[in-house]
This record gives structure tokens, sequence and C-alpha cells, in this order.
């Protein structure tokens, strides 16, 4: 297909797609002459996986063309592929080595995570996140014990055993990365969105006596 009939598959504008050719992130196409080249299905998976990255993950060039990179370096596994990915969409967190509290939270994080079981990498972004929160909770004067997330823990394991079915593992790579972001953002956005609605149910049967 030419660079209209791309634009057209794919939603993008031409413009777009030129810049994410300059800029690495779409590989070139098939060069059938000197002003025009041929695109294929290859193309319109990578600029699904863009598009992704971009408008739901939030991330800027740089971490668009971190992920790409390990999505096309074929030595990589389908693991470290996907935690690239997940790492790359992960709140930027500044960890504290220095103060004492922040110690105290992320050797607390650890523990909470070398007590489940779970094989996490010691350098990911998602362990200070997870020591961050158990600070903040802890400055607000309402510290998280292991069996008070408990419940956390147990909804995020069932949600992960569900999640991980709808993820293309054994399709192309750019599916598989832009089900997780996908996965990851969006799915991630209607949990905290349902709790919310139902804490306003829970509330309502609770203290509300109007019936409405």
């Amino acid at each position: 297909m030419r660079i209209s009939q791309l634009s057209t598959a794919s939603g993008v504008p031409i413009p777009t797609i030129k810049y994410y050719l300059r800029e690495g992130l779409l590989p070139a196409g098939e060069q059938t002459s000197a002003t025009r080249a041929e695109y294929g299905e290859s193309h319109v998976r990578r600029l699904r996986l863009i598009r992704a990255l971009l408008e739901v993950g939030r991330l800027p060039i740089a971490a668009i063309q971190q992920v790409i990179a390990a999505v096309d370096d074929e030595s990589l596994g389908m693991h470290e592929v996907l935690g690239t990915a997940h790492y790359a969409i992960a709140p930027a967190v500044e960890p504290h080595p220095g103060d004492e509290d922040w110690r105290r939270a992320r050797i607390k994080a650890d523990d909470l995570i070398a007590d489940l079981g779970w094989r996490i990498h010691p350098d990911a972004p998602t362990r200070d996140e997870l020591a961050q929160a158990l600070l903040t909770l802890d400055r607000l004067g309402m510290p998280a014990s292991g069996e008070s997330l408990r419940p956390y823990v147990q909804t995020a394991v069932d949600l992960v055993e569900h999640e991980i079915g709808t993820i293309p593992l054994r399709g192309p790579r750019e599916a598989a990365v832009e089900a997780l972001v996908i996965g990851t953002v969006v799915r991630g956005r209607i949990l905290d969105i349902l709790r919310r609605l139902a804490h306003e149910s829970a509330s309502a049967h609770l203290l509300d006596d109007s019936g409405e």
C-alpha cells in the first residue's frame, strides 16, 4: 500500500507518518521508485503500537524509541520486551536513599515483594513506586501493614491472571506490547473508576437514609 493508503488504514495523518519515519520509529517502506515506497501490514501494526504508547501510555518520543528498540531487538525475549514497556509507562519516582524514612519504606516494599514470592527485577521502578506510596501512607498517619494490603494483593493477582490471557504472546511483538500498554493503563483506569463507584454505593447504603 502507498503512504496515503497506510494513513487511511492506520488513521495516522501522512505528515505524522513521515515524522515517525524520520525519527526511526517506523521502518522505511519498500522503495519502488525515487519518490514512492510500498508499506504493509507490519507498518499498520507498528503505527498502532506507536499510537498506544503515545496516546494511551502518554510516553515522550524518547521513551517510545526505547520501547520500539526493544521490540526490534530479536536477542531479547518477550519477558524483557514487555518489561521494557511496563517500566516505560510507570510514573517517574525520585528515590531518596539518604532519607531514613524513604529507606525504611523501600525496605518495606522489598520485603513485601519477597514475602509474596514475586520475581521482580532489583532495579524495577515499581519498587520505588510502591515505596513512595507506603511512605505517603506512613506520613499521613495511615501506615499499611502486610495484612492490610492483602486484599489489594489478591485483587492484583486475580486481575493479572485474567489480563495475561488477553495479551497475544505468540503473535507479533507489536501486538503484545500494544495489548499490555492499553490493558495496563485503560483497565487500570476502569478499576479505579469502579472502586470509586463502589465507594459511593457503599456510603449510600451505610449513611444515606433518603433512599435516592
